[in-house]
């Protein structure tokens, strides 16, 4: 493969991206407001899906927060959530593949997920990966998508100007992120329709449909 002249970082979102969590993260969300009694489903699960804790604590209980209180349910799931993956986390279909074929052309490499530092670390671990990327960006802490800021941290921590990244997303908000980034995106089918991601510059059902003709159209 040739490298595309204008590509110099990609940014890979984690969730349904690198490795499906879809169902972990429902099920640990799931049994937390169950502990609170407040009420949750699988459509208010897709809607949030992508956004940080903050930002799904807030959608779902339709007010203002206090920083304690979504701390303490933020650990709370994702404690849960952890403890799932342990001996399930597998990589999705592609991933690999394009990780290796990435690293080969010296194309830089990071993390942009909404996800805490700790569940980052878990899933690099866990899945063996850790050496493929150059940087982590955790966006518990920063404006959740769909604002560009996770993505931005990844690109400044790469010293690579955003118009030279490419994002690899799976959820809307997420999608959304990396345009209003001016970012280039490509996006899987993981856990949304391509109707749904109709944002993104290319929907793949994964990332084993990803080819070196698409990079080179949207980096040349």
């Amino acid at each position: 493969m040739n490298q595309p002249s204008n590509l110099r970082a990609v940014l890979w979102d984690m969730d349904g991206v690198i490795v499906d969590t879809f169902d972990a993260h429902y099920n640990a969300w799931q049994q937390t407001f169950d502990e609170l009694s407040q009420p949750f489903d699988i459509e208010m699960f897709r809607k949030t899906f992508g956004m940080n804790n903050r930002l799904i604590l807030t959608t779902i209980f339709e007010r203002n927060l206090s920083e304690r209180f979504i701390q303490r349910v933020s650990d709370r799931k994702e404690i849960l959530f952890r403890e799932s993956i342990k001996g399930f986390a597998k990589l999705l279909p592609g991933v690999r593949e394009w990780l290796n074929r990435f690293a080969e052309l010296g194309i830089k490499q990071a993390v942009a997920s909404s996800a805490p530092q700790a569940n980052v670390d878990a899933l690099l671990d866990e899945l063996g990966i850790r050496g493929y990327f150059q940087a982590e960006a955790a966006g518990a802490t920063l404006k959740g998508k769909p604002d560009p800021a996770v993505f931005l941290l990844a690109a400044q921590l790469l010293g690579v100007e955003p118009a030279h990244c490419l994002v690899i997303e799976d959820a809307v908000a997420g999608v959304e992120a990396a345009c209003r980034g001016g970012m280039k995106c490509v996006a899987v089918q993981t856990t949304n329709p391509a109707d749904k991601l109709s944002g993104a510059d290319v929907v793949f059902k994964d990332l084993s449909q990803l080819n070196e003709e698409t990079l080179q159209k949207l980096f040349n």
